[in-house]
């Protein structure tokens, strides 16, 4: 897919204050963002504040179908897999839909200046880089909309950075998240506005609210479905749970992801996918619109630790009526193993920690999973 439009922005200036994984930077200036498109278009806006159980109503015939995924790495050069065009070949298969979304939790560059851990001690700060070219390995797999909205997108700079973006246009990879960039496609005979959200200042904001609701609210008008990402939440296996609540990690503002997501949904979004746990945690159904608070991990050669809840993963089929309203969705389980390679699961561990973080954490509005990970409204 190509731009056909783009509406130029400037980056804000980027200030580089920690070197720990998940670098803390300043808050963008607030202002018009970029926008490209298959092809826009007008809608009415979204729905006022009504009450907790309101939805937006039901549209015309059809559907459109989502597969997406959480963290999504292949290595961190000169650390690559010994045959990357097939790395991702085991799990391939899930990889299907009108929109088949990942978190490029890091880079597709040969910029070789780490301007994020500098000259930090190994083991006390990660910068993720692979090739260029593996962009048509990650499209070879399936993708078609990858997320830079994330706390290693800008490892590499600004030059990196570019790089990336570049690489996943050439390999007919759409991307989102830069700061005020609202990415409309044509998809399931739908047009479909894709938005990424993280707390750093080369990401559109997750923590200014007021800035995001605009710029959902402006998606809203440009598309039949709205799709948001976010990159927020504590790190770690004790992360798994979805606090309504501030939270922090190794000093970091991630963010309230329940305010943010029920913010969006108000304010238009249709599908809220969630990443930057390194877990996965609960979904719940919002006003008729599904919330996935954290994917997980999904595949990462070396880039991930693999133990415990932390290798235990999904690959999320949700069906959107034509207006985004929630219509069916399945979880296929996966394990990543070895050296962070992503393999399905037949016992379903992922499926069946989504099914007991929901109901724990979000009560009547969490999802219902059956034994086959199938769920509906």
């Amino acid at each position: 897919m190509r731009w056909l439009a783009l509406a130029a922005a400037g980056l804000a200036s980027v200030t580089l204050c920690g070197c720990f994984d998940g670098t803390v930077r300043n808050p963008p200036e607030a202002g018009a963002g970029a926008h490209h498109s298959k092809q826009q278009g007008g809608r009415e806006g979204a729905d006022g504040e009504g009450g907790e159980g309101e939805a937006r109503g039901e549209g015309g015939a059809g559907t459109i179908s989502i597969a997406a995924v959480g963290d999504t790495g292949m290595g961190i050069t000169p650390v690559l897999p010994p045959e990357p065009a097939t790395y991702l070949d085991p799990i391939s298969g899930e990889l299907t839909g009108d929109v088949v979304f990942g978190n490029l939790e890091g880079t597709l560059t040969n910029v070789s200046e780490d301007v994020k851990c500098g000259g930090a001690e190994p083991g006390t700060c990660f910068a993720f880089r692979v090739p260029p070219e593996y962009a048509h390995y990650l499209a070879d797999a399936g993708f078609t909309v990858m997320s830079n909205a994330n706390n290693h997108s800008y490892d590499f700079g600004e030059a990196g950075e570019n790089e990336t973006v570049d690489a996943l246009h050439a390999a007919g990879i759409e991307q989102t998240g830069l700061p005020g960039e609202i990415t409309v496609v044509e998809a399931g005979g739908l047009r479909v506005a894709l938005l990424g959200f993280a707390p750093y200042s080369n990401t559109a904001s997750l923590t200014d609210l007021g800035t995001a609701q605009g710029l959902i609210e402006q998606a809203r008008g440009m598309a039949d479905v709205v799709i948001v990402a976010i990159h927020a939440g504590a790190e770690g296996s004790e992360a798994i749970h979805t606090p309504d609540a501030e939270e922090t990690y190794l000093g970091e503002d991630r963010g309230n992801a329940v305010e943010f997501a029920h913010m969006a949904v108000r304010a238009g979004a249709d599908l809220i996918l969630g990443s930057g746990p390194h877990v996965l945690r609960g979904m719940e159904i919002y006003r008729g619109r599904l919330i996935a608070y954290s994917l997980g991990n999904f595949c990462g050669y070396h880039n991930f630790s693999l133990e415990g809840v932390l290798g235990e993963t999904v690959v999320l089929h949700a069906t959107l009526a034509a207006d985004g309203s929630f219509r069916s969705g399945r979880l296929a389980s996966v394990r990543m193993i070895e050296a962070g390679q992503p393999v399905p699961d037949p016992e379903g561990a992922g499926a069946a920690l989504v099914a007991q973080l929901s109901k724990e954490d979000f009560g009547s509005a969490g999802i219902d999973v059956d034994s086959a990970g199938r769920f509906s409204r």
